[in-house]
């Protein structure tokens, strides 16, 4: 009798609804009759899959997460390497650092690694396609079967996307496979880029078209895709299909890139999408002090900008019981927030100071630094930051920042009164080191401080924060909208959906738009939540844009003055360790293991043996 195992309802979004099943038979021994039968079990199934997928939606590796390494989950450190591959910044903690230094230096090689998805994504896609043929025999309300069945194709959409941005086509399964299958159906050939694109914005336009999905979601069904997911999944996958058609090249007859000549298609749908998504959500707008406002739009719940969230709260999980995804809860704050923590760690993504400088003024200047001049004589804090757009504040933490009462100290070094530094010890009771304990060569004088909740008890570990992750926002959606308007020659409506961001944030509005501005824009306001690794790429800039030296500040206090001398650290990754981005790396391998196993897989190029 076939099996139905782990149908746990630890569920991807915290889904409540429905879920109680305890009183059931054990589920490893549930038959396929009973499972297809009883709406309990039907919802367990479709929550199983939500919660394989939400290794996914956060950027974690996909390849030790689900049921394996703690350290590789979302529990651990594994939804920080995205930020870290990209120039956004470096590996802070020891654990695990390995791969991403290695990656960022030298990229990947035909044997995989770090990223990879396609075992996971399958193995989701596999159970979706079976929920997606079983469920409308089963005796379900028929309302309720529409609703579930295209929550399973949004899955499945998102799974593919999860694909196409890494591998470029790949073989495009809908239908349960099955032993007997001809040999053409098990080991199927890739589709090509340009098919797994339109099928995910085929799948988006059916479910919307139909209102197969809630208009709104609320109660129990929070955590669930609304209509409003499915195109905002839409904004962005159209968008990333334009930008390639746009940007990348046409190869292996066709298997990847998508002709230029369509690239007006994609930016359209996306659109279209996007400006569909403002009938219904808005820029959070509730807190007067825009540090404030800007931090909430990811500590508030359910607020208006939130389109999809994977829900959190504060339930632990076992670390014990090989469950180690987050469950109901995440590590975030755990591995990211500033000392005082519980092994006198924290601060896992170390921003480089070319991200701080990314942030402009509030009058709209440029948020450079001047290097030389800031190495010269001695500074307060406040007069190194005054006036930088407040999303700086939201987003980063550095010397000074105020933090559960106190002040995040980096300080590295104490200039005596004659003149002489001071590296370690003490001098009349004031410490060579500050809390955070960076030397010269760990660490940059920069954390992040988006999402960041200050009510979150780091002194303990495992200490797991109840903060939602957010998939889809509105402000995405905005720039979304400038980036497809401006390619499509709707400059005015780009200016507008970008000075509508910038009034938000609280700096002062462009009077005329670019391709370049729209980017910055992107980096800024985007910036830690996974999308800039994959931006670089799809406008094929990467090559360029991540394989720079990047920076950090070293602050050293004045005894006498309490002001600092800055030093700027120069390469902050090592000088052998330097990021490099290979021309090979806009495509992923699909790796010798799985050409081997499937012959009719075709690797994709710079891959060779």
């Amino acid at each position: 009798m076939k099996k139905i195992k782990n149908l746990l309802f630890l569920g991807l979004f915290t889904l409540t609804s429905c879920l109680d099943i305890l009183d059931k038979e054990p589920l490893d021994i549930i038959s396929d009759q009973t499972v297809w039968n009883d709406p309990v079990l039907i919802d367990s199934y479709l929550v199983e899959c939500y919660y394989k997928t939400s290794v996914m939606v956060n950027e974690t590796p996909g390849y030790f997460t689900y049921g394996g390494n703690y350290w590789w989950s979302e529990a651990g450190m594994g939804m920080f390497w995205i930020n870290e591959i990209a120039d956004e910044a470096k590996a802070n903690w020891e654990y695990n650092t390995a791969d991403v230094v290695n990656f960022k230096a030298n990229g990947v090689n035909i044997n995989g690694g770090l990223l990879e998805w396609w075992d996971m994504s399958y193995n989701v896609i596999r159970a979706l396609n079976e929920f997606i043929q079983r469920l409308p025999d089963s005796p379900m309300d028929e309302k309720l079967k529409n609703e579930r069945i295209a929550e399973a194709r949004f899955l499945r959409a998102f799974n593919y996307f999860a694909m196409v941005k890494r591998y470029g086509g790949v073989p495009l399964i809908t239908v349960p496979q099955g032993l007997n299958d001809p040999y053409e159906e098990l080991y199927p050939k890739r589709n090509s880029e340009q098919e797994i694109y339109d099928f995910i914005l085929e799948e988006m336009d059916d479910i919307i078209d139909n209102n197969y999905l809630y208009e709104t979601v609320s109660g129990d069904n929070l955590g669930r895709p609304s209509k409003y997911a499915a195109l905002a999944l839409k904004s962005r996958a159209a968008l990333y299909a334009g930008s390639i058609a746009q940007f990348g090249k046409v190869q292996k007859d066709g298997l990847l890139g998508i002709p230029s000549s369509i690239a007006d298609h994609y930016y359209r749908e996306s659109y279209k999408a996007s400006k569909e998504i403002g009938k219904k959500h808005s820029l959070y707008r509730n807190d007067n002090d825009k540090v404030t406002n800007f931090k909430n739009i990811f500590l508030v719940k359910n607020n208006s900008e939130v389109i999809f969230a994977k829900r959190h709260n504060s339930t632990p999980v076992s670390l014990t019981s090989g469950d180690v995804n987050g469950g109901h809860s995440w590590g975030y704050d755990f591995a990211q927030c500033p000392k005082p923590h519980s092994w006198n760690a924290g601060n896992k993504d170390a921003a480089y100071l070319e991200m701080a400088e990314a942030f402009e003024h509030i009058d709209g200047t440029p948020g450079t630094l001047d290097r030389t001049k800031v190495q010269q004589g001695l500074w307060t804090t406040d007069e190194l930051w005054k006036d930088k757009d407040p999303r700086f504040f939201a987003t980063l933490y550095t010397q000074n920042t105020a933090w559960k009462g106190t002040k995040v100290d980096y300080h590295n070094g104490l200039i005596k009164p004659d003149g002489s530094i001071l590296n370690d010890g003490a001098y009349e009771g004031v410490s060579a080191l500050g809390t955070q304990s960076v030397d010269n060569s760990f660490g940059t004088g920069f954390g992040v401080m988006k999402y960041l909740d200050e009510t979150c008890n780091t002194l303990s570990f495992p200490a797991f924060s109840k903060t939602d992750y957010l998939v889809f926002r509105y402000g995405e959606i905005l720039l979304n909208l400038a980036e497809a308007a401006f390619e499509l020659g709707e400059t005015g409506e780009a200016l507008s959906a970008v000075n509508e961001i910038r009034k938000r944030a609280g700096i002062q509005e462009h009077t005329s738009i670019d391709r370049d501005k729209i980017r910055h824009e992107r980096r800024v306001e985007l910036a830690f939540e996974g999308h800039r690794y994959w931006d670089v790429r799809r406008w094929r800039i990467a090559e360029d844009v991540l394989s720079k030296p990047n920076s950090g500040l070293r602050y050293i206090l004045d005894y006498e003055t309490g002001k600092y001398k800055i030093e700027v650290l120069a390469d902050v990754d090592g000088t052998s360790k330097s990021p490099h981005f290979p021309e090979s790396n806009y495509y992923l391998p699909i790796t010798l293991k799985r050409t081997g196993n499937n012959p009719n897989l075709e690797e994709n190029p710079g891959y060779q043996n």
